[in-house]
């Protein structure tokens, strides 16, 4: 369920490997993809064929109030929550990376975050066993500032700008226990942590940012002083009522509805 290409424009910058998005919101964009939207942020904290069971053996109120019970209350990790969701559907949507797990699924407390690479992205080609990864990070603020982009640099850059070993065993342990196809790449990515093969060239960076102000001054200073030794992309998803908008898809996630 494609969101960006009907939601947003995009204000596009490249330098060879490096890339800057500013993505605003079309008019009538965030109407057109309201229903989708909302489908989207349920589907990272339940599989939708459960949702679905749910509603078909306990209706529709029910089967809303399990699904309330892993969404997030709180503002902070609401934001930081839709933040990673956003993030990983535009990897996937827009990079042709894979983000096979959704991490959401797997907190231990809804208002808890998670630790780790906010998203992994995958890109394999089984014939030539040739494997791509992609560590982002993803910030949500109503006021995105300095300090916080260079938060998000220093995690990208941590382990000498791998995905971290941690998590790429989480994303390995979910495959594998899924089996087939899944399992298979699972063991490719074990082989990956155990060997630290893959070239920082095959190693993409994401910086995924969303906010009210849009993007400052400093976030296109960090672009322009990136680097060329690999893929790096730069986003701002401009939200002007950044904090309305995160309570309208939350409230509109848990209300399952009957039509």
């Amino acid at each position: 369920m494609p969101l960006f290409e009907d939601w947003c424009d995009n204000d596009e910058e490249e330098d060879d490997k490096k890339r800057l998005w500013k993505l605003t919101e079309k008019e009538d964009g965030r109407e057109a993809i309201a229903e989708s939207l909302a489908e989207t942020v349920r589907s990272h904290y339940d599989a939708l064929e459960r949702i679905a069971e749910d509603v078909e053996e306990l209706g529709y109120e029910d089967a809303s109030a399990i699904l309330r019970e892993r969404l997030p209350r709180g503002k902070k990790a609401r934001s930081g929550d839709l933040g990673e969701i956003l993030a990983s559907e535009l990897t996937e949507e827009e990079l042709g990376f894979s983000v096979p797990v959704r991490r959401m699924r797997f907190k231990d407390g809804r208002e808890v975050a998670l630790r780790g690479d906010d998203f992994i992205g995958i890109r394999y080609n089984e014939a030539t066993d040739r494997l791509r990864l992609l560590k982002g990070e993803s910030k949500s603020r109503r006021t995105l500032g300095k300090a916080t982009i260079e938060s998000a640099r220093t995690a990208l850059d941590r382990d000498d700008g791998r995905c971290t070993p941690a998590s790429l065993l989480f994303v390995a342990d979910r495959m594998m226990e899924r089996g087939g196809s899944d399992e298979v790449l699972g063991k490719v990515i074990r082989r990956e942590v155990a060997r630290h093969a893959l070239p920082p060239s095959r190693i993409d960076h994401v910086m995924f940012t969303m906010s009210g102000n849009g993007a400052p001054q400093a976030l296109v200073t960090d672009y322009e002083g990136l680097d060329q030794t690999r893929r790096q992309l730069v986003v701002n998803l401009h939200i002007e009522d950044h904090q309305d908008f995160i309570t309208e898809v939350y409230e509109q996630a848990g209300d399952i509805g009957d039509d």
